[in-house]
């Protein structure tokens, strides 16, 4: 590791965040078998709320309107993305809600062009294209989503609108305060959720603290760090591709450790997600280097 390159050692750190992100899947859907939706993610988002907000203190500079409001609105927006996630957990496997999750990177061209009128490029539309070939196929190649791969088709858009908005709004505020308020509105709204069906309190058995431990402490406070330190010495682009190691990464998990077996058309099509996802981020620079050679 002394020999490696800061790039090389950022390159490193993004390729555990997107395998450590792919090992949340499992754990939370075992955690949703006992507690409800949004009794999770109260404590997921409340515990790192809390820490969240003790690195604002220390590192925001000044207190900025601007941050609280685009704070809300992504937070109202990523509780809406993680609650359908957490619902397609609980009705599908664990490896399918990851792949189709992916296809965030896809959908987030055409949000862009649409909220913010930025050019699609042809890329992006074949790249969509096969993605949501893949979709039907991971399926079961069926005309209509079931209910599981319906959650977590709009949490992929969720995600994007997220995304999407995200890219927009922190160029103009205070990052540490942006992130805090996007976390404590998560918690909030969760906590408000839960109330109004009857508990916030989890159930304490193993599968919950083990679900709690892998995505709040490791899941989100570890691995936001690591990316963002990471993304300083290395590109945008390649930090696309090694999250596209995400839905892989849930995938081996599901199939070695909770017996989730897809089909063999089911895995052509997860294959054919991943593919469509790196040819939408990527094909523009594939063909622009093949005219070169």
């Amino acid at each position: 590791m002394k020999n490696l390159s800061a790039q090389n050692k950022a390159d490193i750190a993004l390729i555990v965040v997107a395998i450590v992100w792919g090992a949340t899947f499992l754990p939370m859907a075992n955690a949703l078998k006992t507690n409800s939706v949004f009794v999770m993610l109260f404590c997921r988002f409340f515990l790192s709320t809390i820490f969240m907000g003790f690195v604002a203190l220390k590192f925001t500079k000044k207190f900025d309107k601007k941050s609280v409001i685009y704070g809300v609105i992504l937070g109202a927006v990523l509780f809406l993305s993680f609650t359908t996630q957490t619902y397609a957990l609980k009705l599908t496997f664990s490896s399918s809600v990851a792949f189709i999750t992916g296809l965030e990177c896809v959908i987030v061209p055409f949000m862009a062009a649409f909220i913010f009128k930025n050019k699609i490029t042809i890329f992006a539309i074949f790249g969509a294209f096969i993605a949501i070939f893949g979709l039907w196929l991971l399926s079961g190649a069926a005309l209509t989503l079931g209910a599981g791969e319906a959650f977590a088709l709009l949490c992929a858009i969720f995600y994007a609108l997220y995304t999407s908005l995200n890219g927009h709004f922190v160029r103009k505020c205070e990052l540490y305060l942006l992130v805090f308020v996007v976390f404590l509105t998560v918690s909030l709204l969760s906590f408000v959720f839960a109330f109004i069906e009857g508990s916030v309190l989890p159930n304490y058995d193993r599968e919950f603290f083990i679900a709690i431990f892998i995505t709040a402490f490791i899941g989100t406070i570890f691995c936001y760090f690591v990316q963002t330190i990471a993304q300083r010495y290395t590109t945008a682009s390649k930090a696309a591709l090694f999250f596209c190691l995400e839905p892989v990464s849930a995938g081996f998990i599901g199939y070695f450790f909770a017996d989730e077996k897809l089909t063999l058309i089911q895995i052509f099509g997860a294959i054919l997600i991943i593919f469509g996802v790196i040819f939408s981020e990527f094909g523009k620079k594939f063909f622009s280097r093949s005219k070169l050679a």
